[in-house]
């Protein structure tokens, strides 16, 4: 009669804080394709000018220094430039290119090699710089401070005499298109662009898709997909990250000859969606200029294989079709080829664009969440002041040093036992489902068997209702001491509490170290299981 109206409100509580913090999930439309007009990715023009392509000319390197400084603070941050000429090239005239990095932190010497080396070699003066990051993190870069370092680079290739100023293009990837669409913004002599499989949508909807896609392909149970969908509706702005909401998708971002390639086995980008918006903001800015080619087996990179292995080649003829169409477009000829070609595109589901930063619940979340580790913290100091205080009274034959009252020692500690068992199988299952995404990022195939992050979810649902009946067991059997101390009646018992505070008529210990590892430890169980609520865990 106690235990289980305990139960049904605790659940209760739970139950409404895992549906008061679900994200409705878009799920329509599903297994979206986009068809090419021809398989062959090669790219021929209107001339009978035999052109030059990748290998035509020798290389020959150069290094120079530049102070990056970052226009909203004024930091410098020391960037060197590799520059790569063509040996035997006209002295007048070439056309340029600067290479724009990725996530992480690229230097001009370990970014770009090969296919800087292989445009060089077609004529163009090709530049690398070191990714300008200044003391920036992944989590709060400034892409509009580094879109004025890319053109500053750029301004160094106009002013070479054997540079043409007007010929000067981009070739970006991943992160950097976002980059470059402040760039295009920034500088309107951008001469055309390639871009290597572009995120096109903000980061908060980008990464959101890679994410709950990967999650789906490695085999993770829905409940773990569901946290993806409930970390992308934080509201990033309260900690002054502002990065995760930028709006990039303009048209003056595709105003320019645009080519854009994609791996079939890139499991980072919504292909489909994200050039379908490529091609209406292009043509909005009334640039119909726009190439696609696709391969097959390529990752994101559009390399083959397993990009955290060095030395991966590009997939098919990428090098050759990329260095053809930069010729053939910086010389204004017209194209010949089909400008869709490659690979059919296909995209399994939609890029989740109804997310939004929820400021209540990102408070909610953030308060639970920083005082279960607070209290976890709190709870083991004192379980090992309590474990010396144990051994000292034990070696020297003192009293108990805790005194737990009739059940109420064990059941803590079987609680304690379970729910953290119950807190490092979800943290597992949930790093389980990261290295597969990991992997599958760096072009490696999906895991065989889910294992862990498949049955992880549904085994610590069962765990949190057990835990939860003996919690309720517990409280009842606070309340039976309680009712028995004559605090329960009406009137109270006089000097009941003091009694019971004091410890003179103890409920849960005799001494007062152990009712405060008591509470203490019981108050930081509870919160994790708040805490698991707060992910979903309280959904059946």
């Amino acid at each position: 009669m106690v235990t289980l109206p305990i139960f049904i409100i605790l659940l209760g509580i739970l139950v409404t804080v895992s549906t008061n913090t679900r994200i409705p999930v878009e799920d329509e439309p599903r297994a979206m394709s986009f068809a090419t007009l021809t398989p062959d990715t090669a790219v021929t023009f209107d001339t009978k000018e035999r052109l030059p392509g990748n290998g035509t000319y020798k290389v020959r390197k150069q290094y120079l220094t530049i102070d990056a400084k970052r226009p909203s603070n004024g930091e410098i941050q020391k960037i060197r430039v590799l520059i790569r000429m063509p040996e035997g090239a006209p002295s007048k005239g070439l056309p340029g290119m600067v290479f724009m990095h990725g996530a992480g932190y690229g230097t001009c010497d370990n970014s770009f090699g090969d296919i800087a080396t292989s445009m060089a070699s077609a004529g163009f003066v090709t530049a690398v710089l070191d990714k300008p990051v200044w003391s920036t993190t992944d989590l709060n870069r400034d892409y509009q401070g580094s879109a004025v370092i890319y053109d500053q680079v750029i301004d160094i290739l106009r002013g070479m005499d054997a540079v043409d100023e007007h010929k000067v293009g981009i070739y970006a990837t991943s992160e950097a298109t976002w980059i470059s669409s402040y760039l295009l913004d920034l500088d309107e002599g951008i001469a055309f662009q390639i871009l290597l499989s572009p995120m096109v949508f903000s980061p908060r909807h980008s990464l959101a898709f890679l994410a709950v896609q990967n999650f789906a392909l490695a085999g993770a149970n829905d409940g773990y997909q569901s946290i993806v969908r409930r970390v992308f509706s934080f509201d990033l702005a309260m900690f002054h990250l502002d990065n995760i909401d930028i709006h990039t998708s303009t048209p003056k971002a595709y105003s320019v000859p645009t080519m854009v390639a994609y791996g079939s086995k890139d499991v980072m980008t919504a292909q489909v969606q994200g050039f379908k918006e490529i091609l209406a903001l292009a043509h909005r800015a009334g640039n119909w200029d726009v190439s696609l080619r696709s391969y097959p087996i390529a990752n994101h990179v559009l390399r083959l294989g397993d990009e955290s292995m060095s030395g991966t080649p590009f997939a098919d003829d990428y090098v050759d079709d990329m260095v053809s169409w930069a010729v053939g477009t910086s010389r204004g000829l017209k194209q010949t080829s089909e400008h869709i070609a490659g690979t059919p595109l296909y995209q399994s589901i939609p890029v989740p664009r109804g997310l939004h930063g929820h400021r209540v619940m990102t408070i909610y979340g953030t308060i639970v969440l920083a005082l279960m580790a607070v209290m976890m913290l709190v709870s083991l100091v004192l379980a090992l002041v309590a474990l010396v205080m144990h051994i000292r009274n034990r070696s020297k034959g003192l009293g108990p040093a805790l005194g737990f009252r009739e059940r109420f020692g064990g059941a803590l500690l079987m609680l304690t036992i379970v729910t953290l068992v119950a807190l490092f199988v979800f943290l597992g299952g949930f790093a389980e489902v990261v290295l597969a995404v990991v992997h599958m990022a760096w072009g490696s195939a999906p895991p065989d068997n889910s294992g862990m992050m498949y049955w992880s979810w549904p085994f610590i649902q069962i765990v949190c209702i057990v835990l939860l009946w003996a919690w309720s067991r517990v409280f009842a059997g606070i309340i039976e001491s309680l009712s028995v101390r004559g605090v329960l009646q009406w009137p109270m018992r006089r000097g009941a509490l003091r009694q019971i505070t004091s410890g003179a008529q103890p409920v849960v210990a005799t001494t007062r170290l152990g009712r405060v590892l008591f509470w203490t430890v019981a108050f930081t169980m509870l919160l994790i299981l708040l805490s698991f609520s707060f992910w979903g865990l309280f959904l059946f």
